[in-house]
């Protein structure tokens, strides 16, 4: 009898190996071989097995490419490239004032760095995603013949549709993040509750209506449906799943990933504002000392290191926040100046993207503070 349940066991731990190995392969295996058309190269974010998942705004839609990436690196030590900028533009044909860099990620299995770059100015630009290997050499991610898959938004704002001359289309993706099997999208879509937030399965499924969402902004001192989610880190507040975004001007708010329901509605609760005429650029958490923090980069007020402490707690700003800021604390990290992407290296390290006084970009590994 004993022996007969050692073998049901070991039957039973074999078929769950099986399965756990073929829902692995799945992620790669779902991806078909062609040719992704890119209208645009927006917010990255990588998933397992060197997935790349790439945000379209301009085609409303999101890419899974495999980059065929899996690491480990061939390389050890820091990755920096001075004058970035001019050694895209060369490799483009083109100049750097013809250039925008729109976004960074480090594939956490190889170490090596990935730009998402328009060459062109405006809707027209032309999309490339470029890769940057630990010896700090640059290549074009090639885009014919690759496994990759497509997810499709159901309600991007018209192509047309602007609002204080931003286009609204450029911002149907403002960012992205793959966590635990599923891709999270914040944008605008073409609905009167504009601000969204997705959780989109992968494998690409059908994409869901999304969750529009509210907040309380404490600089403006009211209510907001309207303003997208600029950038966002997904985060654990008292062992439960969040999503921690800032917004422009710059609130600071979770929402808790259980409550994003398609077609509902949800209030977020906003634990900082951060200062008003301020435009986040993007953000990463990380461990410090045995302590979480929050690395945020913006557009006006220095590099900021923002406390995890008591946010599990907080209740919520309500009232509006007149010349200051309020909620959680952080520290101006004035070694880092210029900032305009960055995502975690390793452990110890984030790599960023640093526009210096001189004007030109660089590629940096620096110590997280």
């Amino acid at each position: 009898m004993v022996s007969r349940i050692r073998v049901a066991l070991s039957v039973l731990v074999a078929l769950a190996l099986v399965a756990s190995t073929a829902g692995a392969a799945d992620l790669t295996a779902s991806l078909q071989n062609g040719t992704p058309e890119l209208k645009s190269a927006g917010s990255l974010a990588f998933g397992p097995d060197g997935v790349l998942f790439v945000a379209d705004p301009q085609g409303a839609c999101i890419f899974a490419i495999d980059t065929q990436d899996r690491g480990p690196s061939d390389s050890a030590g820091p990755l920096n490239v001075e004058k970035i900028d001019e050694k895209v533009a060369a490799l483009l044909g083109t100049t750097p004032q013809e250039i925008m860099i729109n976004d960074l990620a480090v594939n956490p299995a190889s170490g090596k760095a990935y730009l998402s770059v328009s060459r062109g100015r405006g809707p027209t630009a032309a999309p490339v995603v470029l890769r940057v290997d630990r010896a700090g050499k640059l290549s074009q991610l090639p885009m014919k013949d690759v496994k990759f898959a497509k997810a499709s938004l159901p309600d991007a704002p018209d192509p047309a549709a602007q609002q204080r001359g931003q286009s609204l289309r450029a911002q149907a993706i403002t960012d992205m993040a793959y966590v635990d099997g599923r891709v999270f999208v914040a944008g605008l879509s073409n609905e009167e509750f504009a601000s969204k937030l997705r959780a989109i399965p992968f494998p690409f499924t059908a994409v869901d209506a999304g969750t529009s969402v509210e907040i309380f902004h404490g600089a403006h001192g009211k209510f907001e449906t309207r303003s997208p989610v600029r950038t966002f880190v997904a985060y654990k507040v008292g062992g439960e799943d969040q999503l921690l975004a800032a917004y422009t001007c710059t609130p600071l708010v979770k929402f808790p990933v259980k409550m994003l329901s398609p077609g509902q509605h949800l209030k977020g609760t906003t634990v900082a504002e951060l200062g008003n005429r301020n435009n986040p650029l993007d953000m990463i958490v990380y461990q410090k000392d045995g302590t979480d923090y929050l690395l945020l980069a913006n557009s006006s007020r220095g590099m900021m290191k923002i406390t995890t402490e008591g946010i599990d707690k907080a209740e919520g700003i309500t009232d509006k926040v007149i010349d200051g800021t309020k909620g959680q604390k952080y520290d101006t990290i004035g070694a880092m100046k210029g900032v305009m992407q960055l995502d975690k290296f390793d452990k110890d390290n984030a790599l960023v993207l640093v526009r210096t006084d001189a004007g030109a970009m660089n590629l940096d590994t620096v110590p997280l503070p």
